[in-house]
């Protein structure tokens, strides 16, 4: 199985930004460790700060993956653009979220990208991109 997990702005700060939301760990660091514990997937990692480069990216995850774990961060509740490319995608893509946006500022609530993902994972830290990359594994809601 290939999935690519894609980063939208910022989470390129992660272990450094607000650690008392995000954690101190960064994400190239926990990218390594997925890569340990999931031996039998084939991992790749994108971020961009772009939103024309996160939806070129989906565009072409639609060829080449067997799933997207997508973590838009702010683009998640600004960007019909990224939704619209979700939607116009086949392969199956997870929305992560490392805090839990229902405990954040209102603005957070909404997301342009939930309706068209095959399930969203949100406020388990880290620990989400775990658990998305099961939920592929255990095909759990990822059928679309």
């Amino acid at each position: 199985m290939k999935i690519l997990i894609i980063n939208g702005p910022n989470l390129n700060l992660l272990g450094k930004r607000e650690p008392e939301i995000y954690g101190s760990e960064t994400f190239e660091d926990h990218f390594t460790k997925l890569q340990f514990h999931f031996k039998e997937t084939e991992l790749s990692y994108f971020q961009s700060n772009i939103e024309g480069e996160l939806i070129s990216k989906l565009h072409e995850a639609n060829e080449d993956f067997d799933g997207v774990i997508l973590n838009a961060a702010a683009y998640t509740h600004t960007s019909v653009g990224i939704g619209d490319a979700v939607a116009g995608i086949s392969v199956p893509v997870v929305e992560v979220h490392i805090s839990n946006t229902f405990k954040r500022e209102e603005f957070r609530h909404h997301s342009y990208i939930s309706k068209y993902a095959a399930g969203v994972i949100l406020g388990f830290g880290l620990r989400s991109y775990n658990l998305a990359i099961q939920s592929f594994l255990d095909k759990t809601g990822v059928d679309n």
